[in-house]
């Protein structure tokens, strides 16, 4: 979509700030109020009273962050027309997350039909999405940012790789095939017999032989959560975390006898369920930010069928892998990209951004930020799509 088309008629001066209503719709809206946009959050009946009641603004006494829900049957039906007719009457900038992919049927519907302008990029999303003809493996690499290891099938044979490590089989949840369902094989053998035990129980879906091998990277688990400004041209990074899933952290609680033992009644799952702030040791910042630039040059200098706009990456993405210690040295290993919000407020609670800006702000308050900045700068074609 040409952005001047999907501004047109907007009061940029009387600007709405509007998320759907999950993953970093809080942390988003609180960082708009704290500049001054109203907000809005577009919420799934039956989910709605995080953000229609125990968040909703109230002006009495200050408390809040949601403005105004508008509460739908499923969340893409922000496509329809009388939605999205009131999100361009209240002059909405809309901030993307995780759900527009987990939660729309034909994602191309966002990218084309969508007609309300979106901050960050609109057309990459879909490149984390394993099964794309062009997807985060392949940006990585253009990139030049080290991975792990793909198993991948030898061309026009059908044949794969042989498995000759410990590998991560990225398989999703049979009956929610947007969650993870990932187990661990040390080679052909095991592979197999995992994973058809799997989908027996109905733990993995039929398809899993099509998922993703990846080598089994053993490190310290970070995600660099990084902001780049297209007003500014730096790359910040905004804070690190780690992740918590279940049920796995329960497990890492037991001994190793007790793992044991519960291994047999109940099953390893690594589904995520939030995020814990760390830092890391000052000689890995510079590879992070190595890193980083890597990646926004390389998003920057992809083709127009992968991003119409030509302007590559804008605002928040996560490089999300491990620190691994080899030969004496740290290096960082990168297995999963976000090319837009992450879905962890806590990353405030990291010094990185202090460093910068005199005070820790989460990544939503970096979005109302850049936001604001792209208004009085006149520049907010700049930073939508």
């Amino acid at each position: 979509m040409i952005t001047s088309a999907l501004l047109k008629g907007f009061d940029l001066k009387n600007l709405t700030v509007g998320v759907l209503g999950g993953h970093s719709a809080l942390d988003v809206c609180h960082g708009a109020k704290k500049h001054d946009f109203r907000t809005v959050c577009v919420a799934r009946k039956g989910r709605e009273k995080t953000y229609e009641q125990y968040f909703k603004t109230r002006a009495s006494d200050q408390k809040g962050c949601i403005d105004q829900c508008i509460i739908v049957d499923k969340f893409d039906d922000v496509l329809q027309k009388n939605v999205q007719e009131k999100l361009r009457n209240m002059n909405t900038i809309f901030v993307h997350n995780r759900y527009f992919w987990v939660y729309f049927k034909d994602f191309s519907k966002v990218e084309n039909d969508f007609n309300v302008p979106i901050f960050g990029s609109r057309t990459l999303l879909k490149l984390e999405e394993r099964d794309q003809p062009y997807n985060q493996y392949d940006l990585l690499k253009d990139a030049g940012i080290r991975t792990p290891k793909i198993f991948g099938r030898e061309a026009g044979s059908g044949k794969r790789e042989a498995i000759d490590r410990p590998v991560l089989v990225k398989a999703a949840e049979a009956k929610r095939g947007y969650e993870r369902a990932f187990f661990i094989a040390t080679d052909e053998k095991s592979y197999e017999s995992i994973g058809s035990k799997l989908e027996k129980e109905g733990k993995v879906g039929k398809n899993w032989r099509e998922a993703t091998i990846e080598e089994f990277v053993v490190g310290a688990p970070v995600n660099f959560n990084f902001f780049y400004s297209p007003l500014t041209k730096e790359l910040e990074l905004l804070g690190t975390d780690t992740r918590r899933q279940t049920n796995l952290d329960g497990f890492l609680r037991m001994t190793a006898d007790q793992q044991a033992l519960a291994l047999k009644y109940v099953p390893l799952k690594m589904i995520e369920t939030g995020h814990i702030a760390c830092t890391v040791k000052e000689s890995i910042l510079e590879k992070a930010f190595d890193l980083g630039e890597k990646f926004v040059k390389a998003t920057q200098k992809l083709p127009k069928r992968l991003d119409p706009s030509g302007k590559g990456i804008i605002g928040p993405f996560a490089l999300q892998g491990a620190v691994v210690a080899e030969d004496g040295k740290e290096d960082i290993v990168i297995f999963d990209v976000s090319l837009r919000i992450p879905g962890s407020p806590g990353t405030f609670a990291t010094p990185y951004s202090g460093y910068l800006y005199g005070r820790s702000m989460s990544v939503g308050e970096r979005v109302g930020m850049e936001i604001r900045n792209a208004v009085s700068m006149g520049r907010v074609e700049e930073v939508v799509t």
